[in-house]
């Protein structure tokens, strides 16, 4: 077996070094509470705002809507149930997609037990929500509409400019999930037309624990987490400033190489893509071919089933997914596929391979000569079909 191949980057990510190297004097020398009113408090009080700064530059915002959280999931929790607490009495409606990840799925089904009523927008067959459907989705008593900037899952990139301008229009607040495109594609909130956005630090080389939320100035919300009034009063708990270091420097970092990086990755991902589609017959691509993640790639194979394709890569030194990792331990084919319009055997046939600041050309020439060796093997022992139509 050759050295191992991490094709799992949807996942986490390793931390950067120089992340690490940011990061390690505020675990022993910088370990101040930035409560405390005493000089070691102060100095990770202004590394708290000097990363407050890094992570908004990186969207075109102000230091002050930029809130840290504990990880991405909290963030979504908060921007949900924060927007339907402190502003029911306007309405009592929120509209999400079909392809949400789960914690805004599960956030949202919690608030439908509280008494809110729920819109799930489909998508089309690459995972797009329409803009038109917004539209009609919304109704006098909408507060909020939250839509994933770009699957975790599939890849696609959603036309949120576009539903952002429709919100703004309806004076209804608009939310998004960018925990997968944060870091890899540019985002401004200005131009996106966003009330809210989620990111996440370890999906972007930075470390674990860590996440964030921007709420536009004049946002009305409410806390879930209460007690010593920590971030602006949004989000009380011990900031843990040795992972918000990290997560701004993981952004710095990403602001000056989000560019060539993203080219780079670009071309690996269609090598892949076309590879994949050429050598293996009865290969299908879920998601856009175009309008994707620069890092994603996402398959359906006919007649072979996900868990077997990820188990036999990983014996052969690739680490791959099938579907979401959040969720991967469940049996039930993803939710995400399911809406795109396959069938439940389908689903069950996919295999995500994302793909990160250290994955090289020869990485991907690998899994190409590997994997159709394994898509052979595994259908001959299919119990649906045998491989003599693939030969």
């Amino acid at each position: 077996m050759k050295k191992p191949i991490y094709l799992d980057y949807a996942a986490t990510t390793p931390t950067d070094p120089r992340v690490l190297r940011a990061m390690l004097p505020y675990f022993t020398k910088k370990f101040g509470n930035t409560m405390s009113l005493h000089s070691f408090g102060q100095e990770a009080k202004q590394a708290l705002e000097e990363s407050r700064e890094k992570a908004a530059n990186l969207i075109g915002t102000k230091p002050e809507e930029i809130i840290f959280t504990g990880s991405a999931t909290e963030s979504n929790n908060l921007a949900l149930k924060g927007i339907a607490l402190a502003n029911k009495e306007k309405g009592n409606h929120i509209i999400i997609s079909s392809i949400e990840h789960p914690c805004i799925m599960e956030s949202a089904e919690w608030l439908e037990k509280q008494g809110f009523g729920i819109t799930r927008l489909p998508v089309d067959r690459y995972g797009f929500v329409s803009p038109e459907d917004v539209r009609k989705a919304i109704r006098k008593k909408t507060i909020l509409v939250s839509i994933i900037h770009a699957s975790n899952e599939i890849g696609t990139i959603q036309p949120i400019e576009k539903i952002g301008k429709i919100c703004r229009e309806k004076g209804v607040y608009f939310h998004t999930d960018a925990v997968q495109s944060f870091g890899k594609i540019p985002i401004n909130v200005n131009k996106m037309n966003v009330d809210l956005l989620t990111a996440s630090s370890h999906k972007m080389y930075g470390p674990k624990g860590v996440g964030m939320l921007f709420i536009r100035k004049g946002v009305k919300i409410e806390p879930i987490l209460h007690g010593g009034g920590q971030e602006s009063g949004l989000r009380s708990s011990t900031v843990n400033v040795p992972a918000i270091v990290g997560f701004a420097k993981a952004c710095e970092i990403a602001e000056k190489e989000i560019k060539k990086e993203g080219e780079r990755l670009s071309k690996l991902r269609d090598k892949l893509i076309k590879g994949v589609l050429q050598k293996i017959k009865g290969s299908h691509l879920n998601g856009h071919p175009k309008d994707r993640l620069p890092n994603n790639t996402n398959f359906w194979f006919e007649f072979v089933e996900g868990e077997s394709m990820v188990i036999q890569l990983d014996l052969l030194g690739v680490a791959a997914s099938t579907g979401s990792a959040c969720s991967s331990v469940k049996l039930e084919p993803s939710h995400v596929l399911l809406a795109t319009g396959l069938k439940h055997e389908q689903a069950h046939g996919s295999l995500r391979l994302t793909l990160g600041k250290w994955t090289k050309e020869s990485d991907i020439n690998y899994v190409l000569n590997a994997l159709p060796v394994i898509i052979k093997n595994l259908r001959k022992i299919s119990p649906f079909k045998g491989d003599k139509k693939y030969e």
